[in-house]
């Protein structure tokens, strides 16, 4: 303790009640080169609504004027969240669309030149932090532009309905109860009940019908909002039109005021010091409309061989990013390898893949284009899963059925595992290998196919007659014979290392000594002994002691703790053996026989 320098009593605790935590094991991620939501940036989607409304949907390959169908990339993520409810999304750029990809904006026929992650405090994110705002194009007179980069913003339209819009004009009445007026805080703050023409409405409108695939549908409604920059709501919420269109609307961000005359406050004025004959400027006629326009992915969707770079800048650092399953979507070998090569790299997480034909078209693939891929990867890791294909399903939100990689579906196994049971089960089997919505795989191995593409480390997807399709399977990509070649086994060894490593660092700078290693032993022991009473193990022994602390080790201002590890095995083989025996002989006699 402390020394003191005078009479008194001090008081001190220590906590040597370490555990070793819990570790995340559900937490998906993917890359994929979607037409809109926000660009080189991590956004965590929690369901496919959340998906369709951050991403947008699945549109037509011709949506938004793109020629790209990204939707097998759009549905592989939907896929994962039909079983679990954790997945991080980045949407991808094509090299140079940074600087020439532009937003959809009002006025400008050309876009708006403005960065995909402009913050609501405007500064820069991501990779713009090194420019300042002079340095992008801004029109003057410019009012609203689309809020995320590419084609598909041209089929946006703001509406702005003022104090003077003629109630018998239907086209947007039946949008809203009453035109706007005067807010309750400038009410309050001149004790006139109107006049004072505050509030305005705001419409965002689907004019091609890209979005939401009706012509004119409304997207968002903002109801009596003000023109006053201090107005707030009856519940003392800001209700300033500019910042809530910010700070709420998915599709459109604010740049300038529209054209208003009369009164004696123009837009954006305080209303302070607003008095009773005091009104705000009105649009001519109560109304005004905003087609954007111009809006452009520059150099395009990203390609596949773009795709590594954002999967190493946002999932290649395990300190910085959670993740524990990476989704590959449909991608070559190549690029494939590259994502095997992060979660191998990171040690925390396994990356899911599906094999993409060079040449032939995912319907017609077979045994030779899958194990063509699996040669094309040249990759032996424990840290990367292979399956069979592709599933049909339908897309509901074009009314079509399309193919999509399996790989979303055999992390979601994963996470159905996790959810059910423990990480160290075995995903695979009717039990907790069963995938969803599927019409058809593109390729249903029999049995003789897939004992091919089981020698070769492929995890077969198959549909049995009456009994759904599932994942028949549970190899890693790695090729020696190890016990890491199963998933169950390398997940297993994903959570010990994470969780003891997370709960050894609470240990660094301590002395190295008996009590210390004895701390050590205490926090490691009673976890392996949950996990094997939860039959993720068999035995375990943990030494921590003077044989492997030697002076040399604890010179070098070391600690080394072994813990050894007996892994529990997945069935791959049952045999049954079925014995006729005669009427008189006991079965004691002919057992083992």
């Amino acid at each position: 303790m402390a020394f003191q320098l005078s009479p008194g009593v001090n008081v001190t605790e220590k906590d040597v009640t370490l555990i070793v935590p819990a570790v995340a094991t559900t937490p998906g991620a993917i890359v994929a080169p979607f037409q809109w939501g926000p660009a080189d940036e991590p956004t965590l989607v929690t369901s496919e609504a959340d998906l369709a409304q951050k991403f947008s949907g699945p549109l037509s390959s011709t949506a938004g004027g793109t020629d790209i169908d990204y939707a097998p990339f759009w549905f592989t993520a939907a896929n994962f969240l039909s079983y679990g409810n954790n997945l991080t999304v980045i949407r991808s750029l094509a090299d140079g669309e940074y600087f020439t990809a532009v937003n959809s904006a009002a006025v400008d026929s050309d876009g708006m030149g403005i960065p995909v992650t402009e913050n609501l405090d405007g500064t820069w994110a991501g990779i713009f932090n090194d420019k300042s705002y002079e340095e992008y194009t801004k029109v003057d007179g410019q009012t609203f532009c689309a809020k995320y980069t590419g084609k598909l913003g041209n089929s946006l339209k703001v509406v702005i309905i003022d104090n003077g819009y003629d109630p018998t004009d239907t086209d947007y009445l039946n949008e809203f109860d009453s035109v706007p007026d005067t807010s309750l805080y400038v009410r309050d703050k001149t004790g006139t009940a109107s006049g004072r023409k505050d509030e305005i409405h705001v419409l965002i409108i689907d004019k091609l019908g890209d979005f939401s695939g009706t012509v004119g549908t409304v997207l968002e409604k903002f109801l009596f909002v003000s023109k006053a920059p201090d107005a707030r709501t009856a519940g003392g919420v800001n209700n300033y039109y500019v910042n809530v269109i910010n700070n709420n609307s998915r599709y459109v961000r604010w740049l300038g005021h529209p054209t208003a005359s009369g009164g004696t406050f123009e837009w954006g004025e305080s209303a302070q010091n607003i008095g009773a004959n005091d009104s705000y400027a009105t649009l001519t006629g109560g109304i005004e409309e905003y087609d954007l326009e111009g809006g452009s992915l520059g150099s395009g969707l990203s390609t596949d061989a773009e795709l590594p770079q954002f999967y190493t800048k946002h999932f290649g650092d395990s300190e910085t990013s959670d993740v524990s399953l990476l989704i590959a979507g449909p991608v070559s070998a190549a690029t494939a390898s590259q994502i095997v090569q992060i979660a191998e790299t990171r040690k925390d997480c396994i990356a899911f893949i599906s094999p993409k034909p060079a040449s032939a078209s995912v319907s017609s693939m077979d045994l030779d284009d899958i194990t063509a891929y699996k040669t094309s990867l040249n990759y032996s890791s424990s840290y990367g899963v292979m399956d069979s294909g592709y599933k049909l399903q339908y897309d509901r939100y074009n009314d079509i059925f399309r193919y999509v990689p399996l790989c979303g579906d055999i992390a979601g196994c994963c996470v159905t595992t996790d959810l059910n049971r423990d990480p160290w089960f075995s995903p695979a089997g009717f039990d907790r290998g069963r995938i969803k919505n599927v019409v058809r795989l593109a390729f249903n191995p029999n049995k003789t196919e897939r004992d091919e593409l089981y020698r070769r480390g492929i995890n077969p997807v198959v549909s049995f007659e009456g009994e759904g399709t599932v994942l028949y399977g549970d190899k890693t990509l790695l090729d020696r014979p190890s016990a890491f070649d199963r998933i169950n086994v390398r997940r297993l060894f994903i959570v010990l290392e994470k969780a003891i490593a997370t709960a050894s660092k609470f240990l660094l700078f301590e002395f190295n000594d008996e009590f210390t290693r004895a701390q050590f032993r205490n926090l490691v022991e009673p976890y392996l002994r949950d996990v094997q009473g939860r039959r993720g193990i068999t035995d375990f022994r943990v030494v921590c002691d003077e044989t492997n602390n030697t002076p040399q080790v604890i010179d070098s201002n070391s600690f080394v703790g072994d813990i050894y590890i007996k892994p529990a095995r997945s069935i791959n083989f049952i045999q049954l053996n079925f014995i006729a025996t005669p009427t008189g002989v006991s079965f004691e006699e002919v057992q083992g026989a």
